[in-house]
């Protein structure tokens, strides 16, 4: 089994976990946190939505810089209902899927750089990239959703286990 059939299979796990914690966002509620120091739910839920997107820059860009000198910063993309938010995640999971598909083991050796303005943060194996900054990424803010989910009063789906809203999976 190659890299690729792992990263893919791990994908399409992955991808019905996550899209139903995001079914479960509530509208209305962007700028919510439970702790000053928290993320407001619309960056979170928009962060969670956006993750399988970074499959595309990893696979098919050698680097991404997200504040480029004298160009235009990366920004998360906004969204107004449940609906923009599943799109955007449908979207990103479609191109990630497609990204994989036509990559091979030998690319995803090759190094990958994640830039601030110029200025190099971490450089690694892309494969290395895709478990530690998507899907590892991924796992941790999913979880931090659930939590904003709970205190919003709003059902918590079973991801890797059961949860107290649904006891079956």
């Amino acid at each position: 089994m190659t890299m690729t059939d792992l990263f893919l299979a791990e994908l399409e796990r992955e991808t019905p976990r996550t899209r139903r914690a995001l079914e479960q966002v509530p509208e209305g509620k962007p700028e919510w946190v439970p702790h000053p120091k928290s993320m407001p739910l619309g960056y979170l839920a928009a962060l969670v939505a956006t993750l399988p997107s970074w499959i595309i820059f990893t696979v098919n860009q050698d680097e991404l810089d997200i504040r480029p000198p004298g160009g235009e910063a990366y920004r998360m993309p906004e969204w107004r209902t449940t609906g923009d938010l599943l799109a955007l995640f449908d979207k990103g999971v479609a191109d990630a899927r497609e990204a994989l598909q036509a990559t091979n083991d030998e690319h995803l050796m090759k190094p990958w750089r994640f830039v601030v303005g110029g200025r190099v943060m971490s450089e690694d194996p892309r494969h290395v990239v895709l478990r530690d900054t998507v899907f590892n990424h991924l796992a941790h803010h999913r979880g931090q959703l659930t939590v904003y989910l709970r205190l919003n009063e709003k059902l918590v789906p079973a991801i890797y286990g059961p949860s107290a809203d649904e006891r079956s999976f």
